[in-house]
C-alpha cells in the first residue's frame, strides 16, 4: 500500500492532510481578519486622538494671541506695575550719553534710601 492509499477512519490519508491543512488555512485566515478589525479600530481611536489634539492645539494659539495683544499688555502694565510708555522727555540723542553716564550714579545715589 502506497502512502496516498492508506486509510485513516476510512478516509485515506491525503484526504485527512488536506482537510488538515484546509481547517489551518481557515483559522489563521479568520485570525489574520481580527487582528487586522482590532488595528483597524485602533487606528482609527487614535486619528481621533489626533483630531481632537489639533483643535486643542488650534485653540491654544488663539489664546495665545489674545493674551499678547500689545494694548492688553500695556493696560496690565500700567494698572498691576505702574508702568507706562518713555516720555519724550526721558529720550537722549547718541552724543549727549556720556553725560548721562556721568550723572548715572549721582541719581543712584539719590534713589537708594
Amino acid at each position: 500500500m502506497t502512502l496516498f492509499h492508506r486509510r485513516i477512519w476510512g478516509f485515506r490519508l491525503v484526504n485527512v492532510a488536506g482537510m488538515g491543512i484546509l481547517v489551518f488555512l481557515i483559522l489563521s485566515v479568520y485570525l489574520a481578519k481580527t487582528i487586522a478589525g482590532r488595528e483597524r479600530g485602533e487606528i482609527a481611536r487614535v486619528e481621533n486622538q489626533i483630531l481632537l489634539e489639533n483643535d486643542r492645539v488650534r485653540l491654544l494659539k488663539a489664546e495665545v494671541s489674545h493674551l499678547e495683544r500689545p494694548d492688553r499688555i500695556a493696560q496690565l502694565s500700567g494698572a498691576y506695575l505702574g508702568l507706562a510708555p518713555v516720555r519724550s522727555t526721558r529720550e537722549v540723542a547718541p552724543e549727549d550719553l556720556s553725560s548721562v553716564q556721568a550723572s548715572a550714579p549721582a541719581a543712584i545715589a539719590k534713589v537708594e534710601p
